[in-house]
């Protein structure tokens, strides 16, 4: 019954992190270096994953190590270059479009690794969120780039797969969000820097404002947010957590309008009245998922710490 009680609550904070996310495109438009998508994804990663990392104290050890890398290359590593090059070679949001089927991927993917049969509610429901997004941010376009498109998919099936395969490997015992969020941001942070330099070169010259947005989007929204976001994966279904994934449009349209004087016809409020209601929809289905198998363990073996190794010193505490 409290677990019930609290549902809202932890569906609420997990929202804020893509809410965080809709406020990208202004900060990177308004105080950031232009055409430096790659070093802009280093600077939201590693200072975030390095700064994570000291707090939790604590490293993967054994096979986590490889789970790490390939969660943190799925999604942070090669999601935020490919994410990058989509929104720079399509035009009118159709990154944004691409990307808001991500429910539906999430859906094909739990079915596979998760044993997780999608619904027919949730087959409908993820169409009705990738439509209103649609309405949101499409506009009239020439042709489309395929490999915008390419990347876009590749994007949205990068974080996908990271969302439910977060979900399947869950966490080593003893081991908070925290620490796993620090591995992630770390690792793909990493796997950025030698891209980042080869196609980009040297880093830019930074001024007070752009300083002022890398510290925003390293903090707030990459340190703060993708710990909502690993949290309520570890604790509501992926589907479920994938599902608020439309409101960081959905956000980035009302900062659009509200701070960026842009306009909002009545096909893109109908389309966010549509997106949202989906978003909410997909939060009404079964109460979570699966216990992650990190759960399992830890309900099984409490005491017996394993997959972590902590730093000498550190309190024995979760994330």
């Amino acid at each position: 019954m409290a677990a019930n009680a609290n549902r809202p609550a932890l569906i609420a904070l997990t929202a804020l992190a893509p809410i965080s996310w809709g406020s990208t495109y202004a900060v990177t438009t308004e105080f950031l270096p232009a055409d430096r998508p790659l070093f802009t994804g280093v600077m939201r990663a590693l200072p975030a994953g390095l700064l994570l990392l000291a707090l939790a104290r604590v490293l993967p050890r054994g096979a986590w190590w490889g789970k790490a890398a390939v969660l943190g290359a799925l999604n942070i590593g090669a999601f935020f270059p490919l994410l990058f090059l989509s929104a720079y070679r399509l035009p009118g949001g159709m990154a944004a479009v691409v990307g808001s089927v991500g429910p539906l991927f999430v859906a094909g993917l739990a079915a596979l690794l998760l044993g997780d049969r999608p619904t027919l509610r949730t087959l409908l429901t993820g169409i009705a969120a990738a439509l209103g997004v649609s309405l949101v941010v499409l506009k009239a376009a020439g042709t489309l780039d395929a490999v915008g498109v390419l990347a876009a998919l590749a994007a949205t099936a990068s974080m996908s797969t990271g969302t439910v395969l977060t979900k399947r490997w869950g966490r080593p015992d003893g081991v908070g969000p925290l620490a796993l969020t620090a591995w992630q941001l770390t690792a793909g942070g990493l796997l950025i820097v030698p891209v980042a330099l080869l196609v980009e070169g040297a880093p830019p010259a930074l001024d007070g404002r752009a300083v002022g947005g890398y510290l925003y989007l390293a903090l707030a929204n990459t340190a703060v947010a993708y710990w909502l976001w690993f949290r309520g994966i570890g604790r509501l279904s992926a589907t479920q957590v994938t599902f608020l994934g439309p409101l960081s449009p959905l956000t980035a349209a009302v900062i659009g309008w509200a701070a960026l004087g842009q306009s909002l016809t009545p096909v893109q409020v109908a389309g966010m009245v549509l997106a949202f209601g989906a978003t909410v929809f997909g939060q009404l289905g079964p109460r979570g998922g699966r216990p992650a198998p990190a759960d399992q363990s830890r309900r099984a073996t409490r005491g017996h710490p394993a997959g972590g190794t902590r730093a000498p010193g550190a309190a024995h505490g979760r994330g």
